[in-house]
């Protein structure tokens, strides 16, 4: 059964979406962003904009990947070290 889209993201006072609170809705919402872009059916504006939107997402993911990845290096290490997202 489809998943209904889920809304927009919110945007910041600057007009540019925010970025989501989790790495699970990142994923979701570039996820919705491939199907969008990948269906040809997008002007070539908001094409544009889905492509840096999903840019930055990605970035986001790396970033709380990279985060993780540190955190059990640590633990590997035997310390435990409280990880604090960017």
């Amino acid at each position: 059964m489809p998943k209904a889209p889920s809304p927009s993201p919110a945007a910041t006072e600057s007009g540019t979406p925010a970025m989501p609170d989790t790495y699970e809705e990142a994923m979701r919402e570039l996820e919705q962003l491939v199907v969008r872009l990948e269906s040809g059916e997008l002007p070539l504006e908001q094409l544009l904009a889905a492509y840096q939107r999903g840019a930055e997402i990605l970035q986001f993911c790396r970033g709380r990947l990279d985060a993780v990845e540190s955190q059990i290096k640590v633990l590997d290490e035997g310390m435990l070290k409280t990880w604090t997202p960017e």
